[in-house]
């Protein structure tokens, strides 16, 4: 199976994470499985990699890529959010790094089939996991204008979220819009033509993804408690690609570093919160000039790390 993704910062997560031998990692978005390669390289030659992905080829691609590393990989079709029902159903509890990698895969975006990308002519559909019922096709045409308003808003910080939803219900009183061509073209015809590297329909489509994959309410979950995922002295790494994202690990990190949760200004701390993680830095780290160059999917990528105490 041929699945093309680069894995975005590989060098970076590998010397965040630190992989070792003895120890067992969770990669909770296998993707092609190249970020997965390099830890159980350098954790030779008994370092564990528990991989989830959603998405089916994903898991395909990763066990066929990575055979040769035997028993040392255990893959699930899961949504990260499931990560710690799946530690323990293997008997694992709790790891010594886990990545997530929130990027969607050249594969996806790429494939014919999957109708992720205007730059495809293909029926929508945008599921990450294929099992689930809804997708892009029925979000486009059965969700009301003010629903598909607040989705473009909110999830692609689209300044003409309401123009685009009632040009789209204009197109879908006539017919429904069933292609990611169409509905680019529906886009285009509200916000204007392509200026410079933007397409105009690329947070109309960044939003609905994030819409029918529950992104953002997947993260929060994942996010709520997910230091209890590490061992002492265990590592996490996020990567992510827009500021909606980042801004989830910015606080969820951010949290798990303080002392206090109380107001400002509290006489007494009474809100039971104690430090759980310390930020490896204080700032997202960005992809280098020479990745971009080589890979430029990977410019917005921002990478934040944080050790468990």
């Amino acid at each position: 199976m041929l699945y093309e993704h680069a894995p975005v910062m590989l060098q970076e997560v590998v010397e965040f994470l630190r992989p070792e031998a003895h120890k067992k990692y969770l990669d909770a978005t296998l993707g092609g499985g190249g970020h997965a390669e390099q830890i159980l390289l350098r954790s030779s030659p008994d370092g564990k990699v528990l991989g989830l992905d959603r998405d089916e080829e994903a898991i395909a691609a990763a066990q066929q890529r990575l055979e040769n590393f035997g028993d040392r990989l255990v893959t699930r079709q899961a949504n990260f959010r499931e990560a710690k029902a799946i530690l323990r159903e293997i008997g694992w509890q709790k790891v010594h790094g886990v990545l997530l990698d929130l990027g969607l895969s050249s594969h996806q975006i790429g494939a014919p089939d999957r109708g992720f990308s205007f730059q495809v002519e293909a029926r929508l559909d945008m599921r990450m996991d294929r099992r689930q019922s809804l997708d892009a096709y029925r979000v486009v045409n059965t969700f009301s204008v003010s629903e598909l308003e607040r989705i473009l808003r909110e999830y692609g910080e689209e300044p003409r979220a309401r123009r685009i939803a009632l040009a789209i219900d204009e197109r879908r009183k006539r017919k429904a819009v069933e292609t990611t061509r169409e509905l680019a073209e529906i886009v285009a015809g509200v916000a204007g033509k392509k200026r410079g590297s933007i397409h105009p329909a690329t947070r109309t489509f960044q939003a609905l993804r994030i819409a029918v994959n529950r992104e953002l309410e997947n993260l929060v979950g994942f996010l709520e408690d997910a230091y209890e995922l590490l061992l002492s002295e265990g590592r996490m790494v996020v990567i992510s690609f827009h500021s909606l994202e980042d801004r989830l690990v910015k606080g969820a990190f951010r949290k798990w570093s303080r002392n206090c949760l109380c107001p400002p200004r509290t006489p007494l701390c009474r809100c039971g919160w104690s430090q759980k993680a310390r930020l490896l830095r204080p700032t997202p780290l960005r992809p280098s000039q020479e990745e971009v160059r080589l890979n430029p999917r990977a410019r917005s990528a921002r990478l934040r790390a944080v050790e468990r105490l």
